[in-house]
């Protein structure tokens, strides 16, 4: 069991990391309303299950995959609930079969930790690379639950400010598939 704190309108006191920080001065930017939570370290999705009870609703699943050749990156976000099969996604995209990014490329590139990824990684200069897919299931939710790029912080966004706000911001125009 996880412990995780009270839900909280306010950003953090401290960041843990420099892409923690930008994260919450974006959401205040971009005048986006959010909760978030502090937990212990959560680095799976059954971990999150504490996460989703508080916050009252169901995290995405941020995946970092590249090619063999390690020359193509893809930030996959997609339901929580659903297993990863790298051959629909490769087919959805058209694509070689792809893999998991290594730790050292996750930590480059998005400035995350394994089980920090998230969308906001696409703040940094960085993770310009790497392609942005959604599951098309993630878009139609009414919440958006994900980390705050640390294993210790997440948070409660409506999907639509994802889309309508923040991703404009970031001016990335993410491939939406089904899976």
């Amino acid at each position: 069991m996880v412990l995780v704190s009270e839900a909280f309108t306010t950003v953090p006191e401290s960041y843990s990391t420099p892409l923690q920080e930008n994260v919450y001065q974006v959401l205040q930017d971009l005048e986006m309303a959010f909760q978030r939570v502090e937990t212990e370290e959560v680095i799976t999705m059954e971990d999150c299950q504490q996460i989703n009870e508080r916050l009252d609703m169901d995290m995405v699943k941020t995946l970092f995959l590249c090619n063999r050749q390690k020359t193509n990156f893809y930030l996959f976000v997609t339901c929580g609930d659903k297993p990863f099969k790298s051959k629909e996604f490769s087919q959805a995209l058209d694509i070689a079969r792809v893999s998991f990014a290594s730790a050292e490329q996750m930590d480059a590139m998005l400035g995350t930790k394994i089980g920090a990824a998230t969308i906001f990684s696409t703040l940094l200069e960085e993770a310009k690379q790497v392609q942005l897919v959604l599951d098309k299931d993630v878009c139609e939710q009414e919440y958006y639950g994900c980390s705050d790029g640390t294993t210790t912080g997440y948070l409660k966004l409506k999907t639509s400010d994802v889309l309508e706000k923040f991703l404009p911001y970031v001016k990335r125009q993410p491939k939406i598939i089904e899976v």
